[in-house]
């Protein structure tokens, strides 16, 4: 069982500042493997709490390394619903990892647990007569202080359903539950930990990123 762990968080740092430098970044030090992953990047402003600038992954089995690199620049830079994260940003940035495990059916809608399951929902809009699906991660409804129909209902809104959301539409959700592991490090202790081990703080275009 391979969890989520530093160097993990440690390559997706190094890949979006080698993308910003046009460079290739160095060999990750972890194992290889096949799991579904996501990457999140979070920017903290001010001491604030840490806002959401990307987030992107897959519910399918990927090669770790490929993985990582993929969805590293992926959510970093092409996240609809955010602008391209910018070289200026990554002093601000906090990156987490999460390997998703222990896919389950859930038995209804409330067949889960708060802080323990993320979710991927799948459901026939019964306007346009279309599937719609969405997921959110083990940490997003506690995060946000839903309860669970709450955040049912959020999935449902964010799989693109606009419609009224009834207790018979919430009946016919197919819920499937899952759990991960993850790993959250902030660009600071990114650039401690890669003077530490490579002598030199990352460089990004020519210059020192301070915090």
């Amino acid at each position: 069982m391979v969890s989520a762990n530093r160097e993990m968080a440690v390559y997706c740092f190094d890949t979006l500042v080698a993308h910003y430098n046009s460079e290739q970044a160095p060999p990750p030090a972890f194992e290889e493997g096949q799991h579904p992953l996501f990457v999140t990047w979070k920017k903290a402003v001010n001491g604030g709490e840490p806002r959401l600038r990307g987030c992107i992954g897959t519910l399918e089995a990927r090669c770790l390394i490929n993985g990582f690199r993929d969805y590293a620049l992926t959510s970093a830079l092409r996240d609809r619903r955010f602008p391209p994260i910018q070289a200026k940003e990554l002093p601000y940035l906090e990156c987490t990892v999460s390997i998703l495990t222990d896919y389950e059916s859930a038995l209804h809608y409330l067949d889960w647990e708060i802080g323990k399951h993320g979710l991927i929902i799948e459901f026939t809009d019964p306007d346009y007569n279309t599937r719609r699906s969405a997921t959110y991660l083990p940490e997003v409804a506690a995060h946000e202080g839903w309860m669970k129909t709450e955040t049912i209902d959020s999935l449902m809104r964010k799989a693109g359903y606009n419609g009224a959301i009834t207790e018979s539409l919430r009946k016919r959700v197919r819920v499937t539950r899952y759990q991960s592991t993850l790993y959250t490090m902030h660009y600071s202790d990114y650039a401690s930990y890669v003077k530490m081990i490579r002598g030199t703080a990352p460089i990004v275009n020519g210059a020192r990123l301070n915090h």
